[in-house]
């Protein structure tokens, strides 16, 4: 009987250990949604001055200064091209919410690992950053990633079947439908331009009235982009190392 009983106490505390760790191990495994992590600082950037009697009652997207773009894209390795893109996206969605505090190093690591800045499979950009070549990502069929049916007739992806993520910020049809921006002007917001892309990322990163500047709104906004608690961890690094190389303000 003595013995019947030590059985059932300890069957009973393990029981409530194993009951912990798994209270525990849900814990874990759903931290990068509830666990805010500090937002990077911003990176500094030297704007081009205004033409001498342009007036400022205009919505103009201000340019990074050619010689701090030169000595940036230096310093970071980003592509000339897509770093103009990516300050100019972050100036305008700064303009456009002020609240946001969104710093153009933050657009940049997302650039960075989505495509590695319009590289992806060989590519580059050109002098309007235009992708080289078509960016597109697998297929979203749910065979290690998740099913998402077609929702553009293969418009964008060439896959009237299954959805993929396009351009050099790997945006879904389904949501550029609903983000996609006109960055250069040209009267259309293509996916796989740079200046569309960058701008179309910044303003998602932006909404709905986020803070970039706190650690709640800086993580809600890149899980927003990408509900994966490793991605926020190599967005975050790579946007820290972007203004420790670039400097900050």
């Amino acid at each position: 009987m003595l013995r019947l009983k030590r059985l059932m106490v300890f069957g009973l505390f393990a029981l409530c250990a194993i009951t912990a760790f798994s209270f525990w191990a849900v814990g874990q495994a759903g931290s990068g949604a509830g666990g805010a992590v500090p937002a990077p600082p911003r990176a500094g950037v030297k704007l081009a001055a205004l033409s001498t009697g342009m007036t400022t009652a205009v919505n103009v997207t201000r340019s990074p200064d050619a010689r701090w773009l030169a000595r940036a894209a230096a310093q970071t390795g980003i592509p000339p091209r897509a770093l103009r893109a990516y300050v100019a996206a972050a100036v305008s969605a700064n303009d456009a919410a002020p609240a946001c505090g969104i710093g153009w190093n933050t657009v940049a690591a997302v650039g960075f690992v989505e495509s590695a800045h319009g590289s992806y499979g060989g590519g580059k950009l050109n002098s309007t950053g235009q992708a080289s070549r078509p960016i597109v990502g697998p297929s979203l069929d749910g065979a290690g990633f998740a099913a998402i049916a077609d929702t553009d007739a293969g418009a964008l992806d060439g896959d009237a079947r299954w959805d993929h993520a396009v351009g050099p910020m790997q945006f879904i049809p389904s949501t550029w439908q609903l983000a996609g921006r006109d960055g250069n002007g040209d009267g259309r917001a293509d996916p796989f331009n740079i200046d569309d892309a960058a701008l179309s990322a910044a303003s998602y990163l932006c909404g709905p009235g986020r803070d970039l500047t706190t650690a709640q709104g800086w993580t809600d906004a890149i899980y927003a982009y990408n509900q994966s608690d490793p991605y926020i961890r190599q967005v975050r690094s790579q946007a820290i190392a972007y203004a420790e190389k670039a400097g900050t303000p």
